[in-house]
């Protein structure tokens, strides 16, 4: 089966971040950080990009640079819910087969590591993809923080299909761990079930909103990338992303 043939990318910001207030308007080098987020995804080149805002202030902000905003209800309780209601606005013909969410606090994201999260969708069995990378410090394998893959790897393949996730040190034994990154691409009527689902136990357990798909017998496979730049949560994360933004500087470059 050939890859999705229209997908679209979606990101999904709001105001009401906790630990980062007004997150997605926070500056860095004159601009908001959700325009660095939405070049990032442009540069990607998979196809059109729209911002899914809770408030006007952020899709003023995605408007201004030239970039596509979509207004999504404030109260809506995840990202996954917010593309889903700004995927019926924008396409109600449903013309876009996949779609990614894309999340709104990585600006520093090399645009190729969003192309590698449509690959596994070439797997016509495949309802949902998305990335991981192997853990090399010690202490992001028991950081609760560090959302775990636990993945069905072919010895040297780089996509294996998920069989859970979790905040725990998993799977046990030796061999290698791997950091989840939250970024997902859907065919559309994976999507369109999985909203329709109720949230699962283990989800409500570990607060991971991919185990109702796993619950729900829904296929997610994993597409292994070198690594993913931290999500800015913290000032401390802003001043870093700031860094590696700074005028001359190109944050692509593997050390």
């Amino acid at each position: 089966m050939s890859l999705p043939e229209n997908p679209v990318i979606l990101i999904p910001a709001r105001l009401k971040a906790t630990r980062l207030p007004r997150k997605p308007l926070a500056d860095i080098h004159g601009e908001p950080m959700i325009v660095h987020v939405w070049r990032r995804a442009v540069e990607a080149g998979l196809g059109p990009v729209y911002v899914a805002c809770g408030e006007e202030e952020t899709a003023q902000a995605v408007k201004a640079a030239g970039g596509n905003a979509v207004m999504t209800d404030p109260d809506l309780p995840s990202g996954s819910d917010r593309i889903y209601q700004a995927l019926g606005l924008i396409d109600p013909e449903k013309a876009f087969d996949a779609v990614i969410n894309f999340q709104g606090d990585l600006p520093t994201i090399d645009p190729q590591v969003i192309r590698a999260v449509l690959a596994p969708l070439a797997e016509a069995q495949v309802d949902i993809a998305t990335l991981a990378f192997e853990i090399t410090e010690p202490r992001e394998a028991s950081d609760p923080n560090v959302v775990k893959a636990v993945i069905s790897l072919a010895p040297g393949a780089k996509t294996g299909r998920a069989l859970y996730f979790t905040r725990a040190l998993a799977p046990g034994g030796k061999g290698p761990l791997y950091h989840h990154i939250g970024l997902y691409a859907y065919r559309r009527a994976a999507l369109e079930k999985f909203e329709s689902l109720a949230p699962a136990p283990l989800e409500v357990r570990e607060k991971l909103e991919q185990l109702r798909a796993l619950e729900a017998g829904m296929r997610i496979d994993v597409a292994l990338v070198d690594r993913v730049p931290p999500g800015v949560d913290t000032p401390e994360d802003l001043e870093h992303a700031r860094t590696m933004l700074a005028p001359g500087n190109n944050p692509f470059v593997r050390s």
